[in-house]
């Protein structure tokens, strides 16, 4: 066993202080980092030391491995733990890590190099039989002999960087007389993103649904998944909303894509928190996409549904615990949804926002949790992701978690620069939503910027209005319910005032 006593978080924002909370209800000496644009940062505040790394820009703080290694050595600390991007999975860090003598809360550097490479992720889950998306198994360059493939695959297809993530290094092609012209494209991309302009082909999967299955592994051989996480409502092949469980998903199939999400995990003795996702298409077939080797952003829904504290576990796992439950000890209970709140302006093609935030009042109240790492009168800073918090609710069922999330969208007053607010309330009241009728291309088929004018916001509140009377009176009914929208005439609320300007 070996027991973590001093803890340096090598990262920043919410996720840095998710983390640390943890370790202090653990009894865990904790050490933050932070770059010199972070000096006042609330991670900062509540760590037990602080050392500054750098200059703002990532490169020279938060990617800084060797800085980080030698505040470890200069404070004692045994442990390292590193959130989500930035270093999280970076094999080599993580063998840097292991290399000093020191516990780095995650996966082995062998298993992060597995699936961190999308074909050699492929290759190793063949033995187990995972259902894969029809494409090649490996990288190619020949043009022409790409072209063949992709032709008896049948467009529309998919050229994918191997190393790729987040959508980079990522081409739709439509027909033959485009493929050399995208295919090219996607290399270059792959080149200038990751290092790595291996690219593979993939069919098209028309009408997907991006689900999740989130897994718990530990080095005594036990492997357990959580659950899944529905996370098709995206921007730029990235999450805005995600919910668990999904809508869509019956107990069987639950079984069947957990039991696959285990295997994969096996494939590379994963020990941890680990994330695989999948593919679902209009006929519920389901595909592997990948592995992430690290703690996912949307965790608290897993945690709100199944009552476990992912860092804790993590940090068990790290100390060479084994697992104190089995899959049969886990059950689902309630329905959690979590909108992830960007400095981004929808109307204007989500790009981010930066500023300060003039009013930030958190929502609060029953079934709802804020997720953040920022204050009233901050900075938004432009140096980093321009996430401001996750906001999570939770319900007996997902009418109530809809239901509460409407609320806490509204009560949530930031002013000071454009948020994904007003977009979470409009996809939360949209029919599609609602009966869980939807899937990856929601944005495409149902958003365009006009829907979130702050000119009418009579009409905004009626439709929150409507929606949620819907939810509340028709449980069992949720596609009568989104048809339902007659309620007019309510009074704009002084939430909505304060945002919208209005007086």
């Amino acid at each position: 066993m070996k027991k973590i006593t001093k803890l340096l978080v090598a990262n920043r924002g919410e996720i840095a202080l998710r983390v640390l909370r943890s370790a202090k209800e653990m009894g865990i000496a904790t050490v933050a980092i932070y770059s010199e644009a972070d000096r006042n940062a609330l991670h900062v505040r509540y760590a037990d030391e602080a050392v500054c790394v750098g200059p703002p820009a990532s490169k020279d703080s938060y990617l800084r491995g060797d800085k980080i290694l030698a505040v470890c050595k200069e404070l004692g600390v045994d442990a390292i733990h590193p959130g989500y991007g930035f270093l999280s999975e970076n094999a080599g860090f993580a063998r840097a890590v292991r290399e000093a003598g020191l516990i780095f809360v995650g996966p082995s550097p062998e298993a992060m190099e597995m699936m961190g490479d999308k074909l050699s992720a492929k290759q190793a889950v063949k033995a187990y039989n995972i259902p894969l998306v029809p494409g090649t198994d490996e990288a190619i360059s020949d043009v022409p002999a790409a072209k063949l493939i992709a032709q008896e695959v049948g467009f529309p297809i998919l050229i994918k960087a191997s190393a790729g993530g987040g959508g980079k290094g990522m081409r739709m092609v439509h027909n033959i007389d485009e493929f050399e012209e995208q295919m090219q494209l996607a290399i270059n991309e792959a080149v200038s993103a990751f290092g790595n302009g291996a690219v593979f082909i993939e069919k098209f999967v028309t009408g997907p649904r991006h689900i999740e299955i989130q897994v718990l592994g530990d080095e005594h051989g036990h492997i357990v998944h959580l659950f899944e996480r529905e996370c098709s409502i995206q921007r730029r092949h990235q999450k805005v909303i995600e919910e668990a469980p999904s809508s869509v998903l019956t107990p069987e199939l639950r079984a069947q894509m957990g039991q696959c999400a285990v295997d994969v995990a096996r494939a590379c003795a994963y020990t941890g928190a680990g994330t695989v996702e999948f593919l679902l298409d209009d006929k519920h077939n389901f595909y592997f996409l990948e592995m992430n080797t690290r703690l996912q952003v949307e965790h608290p829904v897993t945690e709100q549904i199944t009552g476990l504290d992912l860092v804790k576990e993590q940090i068990r796992v790290a100390q060479g615990e084994p697992l104190a439950f089995s899959q049969a000890d886990l059950t689902i209970t309630g329905h959690a949804l979590e909108l992830r709140v960007y400095a981004e302006d929808p109307q204007n093609n989500f790009l981010p926002d930066i500023g300060t935030l003039t009013t930030y009042v958190r929502p609060q109240g029953p079934g709802v949790r804020v997720d953040d790492g920022f204050e009233q009168g901050m900075d938004i800073p432009i140096y980093y992701d321009p996430m401001i918090a996750k906001l999570v609710t939770f319900g007996a069922d997902r009418a109530e978690a809809i239901a509460r999330m409407l609320r806490a969208i509204e009560e949530y007053q930031i002013t000071g620069i454009e948020t994904t607010l007003g977009f979470g309330r409009y996809v939360l009241t949209h029919p599609a939503f609602v009966s869980g009728d939807f899937d990856t291309n929601f944005i495409k088929d149902h958003f365009t910027p006009a829907t979130l004018a702050p000119s009418a916001p009579d009409e905004a509140t009626a439709k929150v209005a409507a929606a949620l009377g819907a939810l509340l009176l028709s449980e069992k009914k949720p596609k009568a319910a989104a048809a339902t929208g007659e309620t007019a005439g309510a009074e704009v609320s002084g939430w909505r005032r304060n945002r919208l300007g209005v007086r």
